[in-house]
């Protein structure tokens, strides 16, 4: 698989959600970034993409658990979440347009 294009990079980055904070980062922040800032991020994954190895940050993520149904006390009725870094994101969905 070809690594993503500037383009697809864009293409991901429209697809944030508005208001939402990963990473500390407001998704807006890199949605309304200048073309500097996307570039530099789209750098950092493509040199990641290009290594074949993941930075260890980009690994972390954090599990929420998220209540399905019937009653909360049973621990079933739950499922997780994964809140992952932002550049996971932007990394997935670019590499996968098209």
């Amino acid at each position: 698989m070809p690594e993503s294009s500037a383009f697809e990079f864009d293409m991901a980055v429209e697809e944030l959600k508005r208001y939402k904070l990963i990473n500390r980062i407001p998704a807006e922040f890199i949605k309304s970034g200048s073309r500097t800032i996307r570039s530099e991020i789209h750098k950092r994954i493509t040199s990641s993409w290009n290594k074949e190895e993941l930075p260890e940050e980009w690994k972390e993520s954090i599990i929420v658990p998220i209540y399905k149904k019937d009653d909360k006390r049973d621990y079933s009725n739950y499922r997780g979440i994964s809140l992952c870094q932002l550049y996971i994101k932007l990394f997935t969905t670019s590499c996968c347009q098209g």
